[in-house]
């Protein structure tokens, strides 16, 4: 009986601090400015690295290394805006507007890692001497969609707000999620298998093995993460991600799918490509 009642105290002083820190608008304001910080620092690093590049190779154009790095800056930058006035945001009108601030940057996101899969998925096809030719517009279409169906869902909550519509957005962005996941998953896994079966045995293989795999585990992980978070956020209330009380689970939200992956991307992915001369850089366009 005694054990018991320890438990159940204990528990409910762990419930307790959880609540305070939610209804503190000290702690929310304080959380809220961490993520911030935590955004612009990505930011930073992203749009470092972009002049890195440029600088390394400024006679090739808009590489898709180039844009994926401009992405990851311009995400993480509206991310970081976003947050630093997250109680401003809060107080927009019509409500639908505090939607499209908070989920833009998702989409912007999906992109940026679409963009991943789609040159992986080049490479892929171009070792096996397979036509590309169709990938790119595929990528296109695919994002026009997803854009699409995205703003006609805020125009029509705009127009009328319904509930039903409201959830339908954030199971229309999970089942993005899923799709971006799989996404990794097929050509990550393809990419993967085809250099383990290289036949020369190299360190630059070994190093861009090690690569896919580390990158591929880590972007299916944050997407499959979002897409079950948002299947929760839409159907359950004290899973809400957009509203200022719930600021613990919103700094855990973030920083698993969105700044740890970024983080981690970038620092694997930081490698420079080689200046012209000394040998032969083959930009995908």
């Amino acid at each position: 009986m005694v054990t018991r009642d320890v438990f159940l105290f204990s528990e409910t002083q762990s419930s307790n601090w959880w609540h305070d820190i939610d209804v503190s608008p000290l702690w929310q304001d304080l959380i809220f400015h961490v993520l911030a910080a935590l955004y612009g620092i990505v930011s930073a690093i992203a749009l470092v690295q972009l002049v890195r590049i440029q600088l390394r190779v400024p006679e090739y154009g808009w590489t898709t290394q180039k844009v994926f790095h401009f992405l990851n800056f311009l995400v993480n930058g509206v991310r970081c805006s976003v947050f630093i006035f997250r109680r401003d945001v809060q107080q927009l009108q019509p409500e639908i507007v505090q939607h499209i601030l908070l989920d833009l940057p998702s989409l912007a996101f999906f992109t940026t890692y679409a963009l991943l899969v789609l040159f992986w998925a080049e490479i892929y096809y171009q070792a096996r001497a397979v036509s590309t030719d169709g990938l790119r517009p595929s990528f296109y279409t695919i994002n026009a969609v997803v854009y699409i169906v995205q703003i006609a869902l805020w125009l029509i909550l705009l127009w009328k707000p319904v509930s039903v519509l409201a959830i339908m957005s954030k199971v229309f962005f999970a089942g993005v999620s899923l799709f971006a996941a799989l996404g990794f998953l097929l050509y990550g896994g393809r990419l993967f298998l085809m250099l383990q079966r290289f036949p020369v045995e190299s360190k630059g293989r070994r190093k861009k093995l090690q690569e896919v795999g580390y990158v591929t585990t880590i972007c299916f992980s944050c997407f499959l993460v979002r897409c079950v978070m948002m299947c929760f956020n839409a159907f359950d209330k004290a899973a809400d991600l957009d509203v200022l009380d719930h600021p613990i689970l919103n700094f855990i939200y973030y920083l698993s799918v969105e700044i740890l992956p970024s983080s981690l991307v970038l620092f694997i992915l930081r490698k420079l490509p080689p200046k012209r001369g000394i040998s032969q850089y083959h930009p995908i366009r």
